[in-house]
């Protein structure tokens, strides 16, 4: 061996050992320890967060480690330090590793709960306010929201280069803006080599609004930029933000080996060239909008993908190959060209759909495409293929599928039968990614499991009961008169059951009975409400949403009630949903409402026209309205946002009398911006019509079955001047007056 070799051998094993010898641990039992040791932290060196809450506190970790001796911040002992109220933590330097911290109990005072740098750079030279080589692992953001939905930030702001985010646990991202967005805005932070692996996204309830995404890479303006990040064995549970659960917005990045579970919306290919994505598994279970791979722009790679019982349709669908825009706007939708679909399984997918959104701004078809190998299985034995342009720049063949394709696709399919298509071992397992010492999320049902508490009546009995109560319950109420002489601030989801209608009767002294708080959820079942003891005030409602800002969804039913009087003065309504405060579910069955001046659904408060609307599902079966002189409901989303899938609408079997009278000037029922509704098997006498106004996002309302005795039944308006009416009517009875 050369002598010379053997001496610098020697010397670097040394610096080695001298290197970790000298490393140390420092801990620190509040946030001034930690200030006054992290300016001296050398390579090797960890700093310990004692256990305990971690209030207010915005950290720092700029530091610069090598690779085999990175600089640590952890807690001392995983998970037990948590941080919480307004915090957040900002990295820059090189070598970091930041394991075992937990986020909850609060929101971020900045745009990010963790940020991949301190400052924006101030040249291209100067990396010294950006984090390289830094990993982040083993760390949970759990519901650490800002309270009001509609402020934006981020729970992970990604800048620099090589940095690896493993393993962590993000759940309940409840506000405005991404969960995680990988950023693109210098030069610092492009061709970036990032690697996002082993990651539990867990839920990510319904915004309502654009802003809900999971995950984005990069932004529709550095877009043309390659990002080179890597997105593997990661798993998705019901993330339902919005219709983009990822939003790849630049180019050259690997997306594999994921799973998606039961998320509403699609893997986006929205902007960015050459990405490839690969052996990703979408399990749908039939739920409402789960979707799959949405395809936009050149050179994109989507191979070996495996989707199963997704239920999605238009751009949330299994399967979608987008129209685009000649020349188009960096922002818009740029031409799918030289896009290769190979090698995928499809199994009980509802749609796959070429040339979507199809219209006169979006006319560029697919270009140079191969649709090759793939295999597409439907138990219906029914095509799943809508065809919303030409397909002539697609080349299909050698694909497999068990049913009859249509005229245009002829030549690239075969016919196979007796099809039994084992499940795949899926490419990550939940166990696997995340922390194991931090519980997943398990699916229930937010009304069971809760303590029975029987009440008699009298006055201010149910809040009496209601505040013995820990968390969710029920409340039996017996036959008789029950007074709230204060409304009843709900917090919890509670269940107020009595014993009939006419037998549990409830009367209330304040402009409502019940404010819905944050987190709260409420069913009322088998008793009556009457107005005549509320006060003579403007806006009153017997159910009103807080008038703060929410981030938590609530849940509304009405199950057998009896709701009237509602007559004391021109402003009374049954549910009333404030701004910015938003129902996952408002279910009303077998219940009546009579002599209300007001609506009986009050959704209509999100006017700002920015996508943003009050309610997800609406569902009204079984019941009946007189003389309700604002109709069945008002549900508004304004705006040309295309990012939500709602509001949905059902109204199934549901009698309307003078609700509001036919020679009102008001509907009976206002559906604007309504992205699925349909109205059913119902009656409409001496009522005005049903006005349903037109925005986007392509929204299919149906009329069909009912009863009416004055014309018109409807009036249709579009809001937006040449969009294609996708509004239908059939089977609907006049009677003309009767004796």
């Amino acid at each position: 061996m050369n002598n010379n070799i053997a001496v610098i051998s020697g010397l670097l094993v040394l610096s080695f050992i001298c290197a970790a010898s000298s490393a140390k641990d420092y801990e620190v039992a509040d946030f001034a320890e930690y200030q006054s040791v992290v300016a001296k932290l050398e390579p090797g060196d960890r700093v310990l967060l004692e256990d305990g809450h971690w209030r207010d506190v915005e950290f720092v970790f700029s530091a610069r480690g090598t690779q085999t001796n990175p600089i640590t911040l952890a807690a001392a002992n995983p998970g037990k330090a948590i941080i919480s109220g307004r915090s957040n933590l900002k990295l820059a330097g090189e070598h970091l590793v930041v394991r075992g911290l937990v986020f909850k109990d609060g929101y971020t005072p900045t745009d990010s709960v963790i940020s991949f740098r301190t400052a924006k750079p101030k040249s291209a030279e100067d990396y010294s306010t950006v984090a390289v080589n830094t990993r982040l692992t083993e760390v949970v953001i759990d519901d650490f929201s800002n309270p009001d939905r509609y402020e934006t930030d981020y729970w992970v702001s990604v800048y620099g280069k090589n940095n690896r985010i493993d393993h962590n646990h993000f759940s309940f991202k409840r506000n405005k803006g991404v969960t995680m967005a990988v950023r693109l805005d210098t030069v610092h932070s492009r061709e970036n080599n990032h690697v996002i692996d082993y990651n539990y996204f867990g839920p990510r309830p319904v915004l309502g609004s654009n802003g809900g995404e999971t995950l984005r890479i990069g932004t529709s303006h550095f877009s043309l930029s390659d990002s080179l990040t890597t997105v593997a064995h990661n798993y998705f549970e019901h993330c339902d933000g919005e219709v983009e659960i990822i939003s790849n917005k630049s180019g050259k990045n690997v997306l594999k080996n994921n799973v998606f579970f039961e998320s509403r919306g699609t893997l986006t290919l929205r902007h960015g060239n050459g990405n490839l994505v690969e052996g990703n598994a979408f399990i749908g279970n039939g739920v409402d909008h789960t979707g799959g791979i949405r395809v936009i722009n050149a050179d994109q790679v989507i191979r070996n993908n495996y989707l199963s019982g997704l239920a999605g349709s238009r751009f949330g669908g299994g399967l979608v190959v987008m129209n685009g825009v000649p020349d188009s706007p960096i922002n818009r939708y740029h031409q799918v060209d030289n896009a290769m679909i190979t090698g995928n399984t499809l199994v009980n997918v509802e749609r796959i759909i070429f040339g979507a959104g199809s219209d006169e701004e979006r006319s560029a078809v697919p270009s140079n495409s191969r649709f090759i190998g793939n295999t597409i299985i439907n138990e219906s034995m029914m095509s799943p293929f809508e065809l919303h342009d030409s397909v002539k720049g697609i080349d299909f063949a050698e694909n497999r599928v068990n049913f009859e394709v249509e005229e245009a696709l002829q030549g690239g399919f075969a016919k196979i039968s007796n099809v039994e298509l084992a499940v795949p071992e899926l490419p990550v397992k939940k166990s696997e990614v995340g922390v194991a010492w931090y519980p997943k999320y398990e699916k229930s049902d937010r009304f069971i499991n809760g303590k029975s508490v029987s009440v008699a009546p009298g006055t201010d009995t149910v809040i009496e009961a209601y505040g013995e109560l820990s968390s969710a319950g029920e409340l039996l109420l017996d036959e008789g008169d029950y007074h709230f002489s204060k409304t009843l601030m709900l917090d919890k989801a509670l269940v107020i059951r009595g014993a009939g209608k006419g037998k549990t009767r409830l009367t209330f002294a304040r402009k409502s009975l019940v404010d819905m708080l944050n987190g709260s959820a409420l069913r009322l079942q088998d008793l009556s409400v009457s107005g005549l003891r509320a006060p003579d005030d403007k806006a009153n409602a017997v159910i009103r949403s807080d008038s703060k800002p929410m981030n938590k969804n609530m849940q509304l039913e009405l199950l057998g009630v009896e709701i009237r009087d509602l007559d004391i003065n021109k402003d009374f309504d049954v549910i009333k949903l404030r701004k910015s405060t938003f129902a996952d579910n408002v279910v009303v069955k077998a219940s009546s409402f009579v002599n209300i001046k007001g609506t009986v659904l009050k959704l209509d408060t999100e006017k700002d026209d920015y996508g943003m609307y009050n309610a997800e599902y609406i569902n009204v079966e079984n019941s009946q309205l007189s003389n309700v002189t604002g109709g069945l409901m008002a549900v508004y989303r304004g705006g040309t946002d295309e990012s939500t899938f709602g509001p949905h609408v059902h109204v199934d079997r549901v009698s309307l009398e003078s609700s509001p009278a036919a020679s009102s000037t008001s509907s009976s029922i206002l559906l604007h911006g309504v992205q699925r509704g349909l109205i059913e098997n119902s009656k409409f006498d001496n009522s005005a019509p049903i006005l349903v106004r037109h925005t986007v996002g392509g929204p299919v309302i149906r009329i069909e079955d009912n009863v009416y005795k004055n014309n018109p039944l409807y009036k249709v308006e579009s809001v937006v001047s040449g969009m294609e009416s996708t509004f239908t009517a059939n089977n609907n009875s006049l009677l003309g007056d009767q004796p």
